[in-house]
């Protein structure tokens, strides 16, 4: 039973949840159809395949022991019909995607859904993924999806089939275990090294709260509506600027969004002057060839965006310096590691506080901004190349926006989710970021 338990981490973000805080990332991949068809074929290989996923198979479920917490098992009476749903054509794509993302997923099943959504003009159909971040991180969640897309023909060991293979890993035994005598030196001493590193991110986030003013759009009262946008930008105009400016891929895109805030802010009548967001950056650390275990392992940077800097080029600037700090310092301190924090819980902590953490969350950030890889290889599903994908972060409770960013072949995806009443134009920010990226290479050719 111990191997399967939750991690503290998996189930602080089960226990965060309410029904008007759906705690579930996602993904919506657009696909070219080559038939009227495609996106029927399309929904009734994703049932077939996903019996064949064992990490789609399970479930969560409380137990007694450890107090509190929650294991994963496999449903016995698992139907793909449950999971895999073809919905009605339409003409846009992110309209349906924001009224699916409001819906929290089904706590008895095992907490995933697929949405198949055929274009009105039959030239296309979308795939909503939808995973619950108890069961899945953003690789976790890709191991998962990549598992129910068509296998490259020339690679039969691909990721696909491995991701289609692969069982539940084992988790760490946690809880009721007595370490052996001669170990009790080093777990001391490990205990007081966690310890002291908790002191730190707990003296940080007190640090990184002072003298802040955000923007009441972005922590305004939530309504449980959910809207999304999607934005495709080209990879060779973040190198162009990365490679005159310095700095990272990543650093560039926290610049566009910074910049895209300020725009959006100014657009809107809310004023940019004097803004600086705390924009959470999760960090994973899971290892690149260690994708396939279960349950999240993140940590985090925590940046105040410079919104309130009129040069594209000092935005960018700004970032970097911010950056570079974080990543000197490391995943293991800092106030971004607030999710290294769950691990001194215990589960019945988790249990009886999720509603506070949830209520905290609004005064740790103000948006999360997340990059979600994605393999360079083209992907497919019922022979249609997928064209686009726009990742899809959960919002935590009081926070409005979140930002998440996926790089495609040769194309950086941002998916953007609001509240639906609280950012009504979220269309105007996903200009914004557009606008963004065209003044940085202006900025930089000069």
């Amino acid at each position: 039973m111990t191997e399967n338990l939750l991690t503290p981490l998996d189930l602080a973000f089960w226990c965060l949840e309410s029904p008007e805080h759906p705690m579930h990332l996602g993904a919506l991949g657009v696909f070219a159809a080559d038939s009227a068809t495609a996106a029927q074929h399309a929904a009734e290989l994703l049932a077939a395949r996903s019996a064949a996923v064992p990490g789609l198979r399970m479930r969560i479920r409380a137990v007694w022991l450890p107090v509190g917490g929650a294991v994963r098992e496999p449903a016995r009476d698992f139907s793909p019909q449950d999971h895999v749903h073809l919905a009605p054509a339409t003409a846009d794509f992110h309209g349906a995607a924001g009224r699916l993302m409001e819906r929290p997923l089904a706590r008895e099943r095992p907490p995933w859904e697929a949405h198949v959504l055929p274009h009105s003009d039959g030239t296309s159909f979308a795939v909503l993924f939808k995973f619950h971040h108890a069961l899945a991180d953003g690789l976790r969640a890709l191991a998962l999806a990549a598992g129910l897309m068509d296998p490259p023909p020339a690679s039969p060991t691909s990721t696909a089939k491995e991701a289609r293979r692969a069982g539940p890993a084992p988790e760490p035994a946690r809880g009721g275990l007595l370490p052996n005598l001669f170990d009790l030196p080093d777990v001391v001493r490990r205990h007081i090294g966690d310890a002291g590193r908790a002191l730190d991110i707990g003296a940080a986030v007190v640090g990184a709260n002072l003298g802040v003013r955000t923007s009441p759009a972005l922590t305004a009262r939530p309504t449980g509506t959910r809207r999304t946008a999607g934005v495709v930008l080209d990879i060779d105009d973040v190198h162009r600027i990365r490679k005159t400016s310095g700095g990272t891929v990543n650093d560039v895109l926290l610049a566009v969004v910074a910049g895209a805030l300020r725009r959006w802010l100014d657009e809107r009548g809310d004023g940019s002057e004097g803004v600086a967001p705390r924009a959470l950056i999760p960090v994973s650390r899971r290892r690149p060839r260690t994708s396939r275990p279960q349950g999240n392992q993140l940590s985090g940077y925590l940046i105040r965006l410079p919104v309130n800097d009129p040069d594209p080029l000092g935005r960018l600037r700004t970032v970097r310096t911010a950056m570079d700090r974080n990543k000197d310092a490391g995943t293991q301190r800092g106030a971004g590691a607030v999710a290294l924090l769950a691990d001194h819980v215990s589960p019945l902590g988790h249990r009886l506080g999720g509603p506070v953490v949830a209520q905290a969350a609004r005064l740790l950030f103000d948006v999360l901004v997340t990059s979600v890889p994605l393999p360079s290889l083209g992907l497919k599903l019922a022979g249609c190349p997928l064209i686009e994908v726009y990742p899809f972060a959960p919002l935590a409770q009081g926070q409005s926006l979140a930002v998440a960013i996926s790089t495609y072949r040769g194309h950086v995806h941002f998916g953007l989710v609001a509240d639906g009443e609280a950012i009504p134009d979220l269309g105007r920010l996903a200009c914004a970021l557009q606008d963004e990226i065209s003044a940085l290479t202006e900025a930089t050719a000069e």
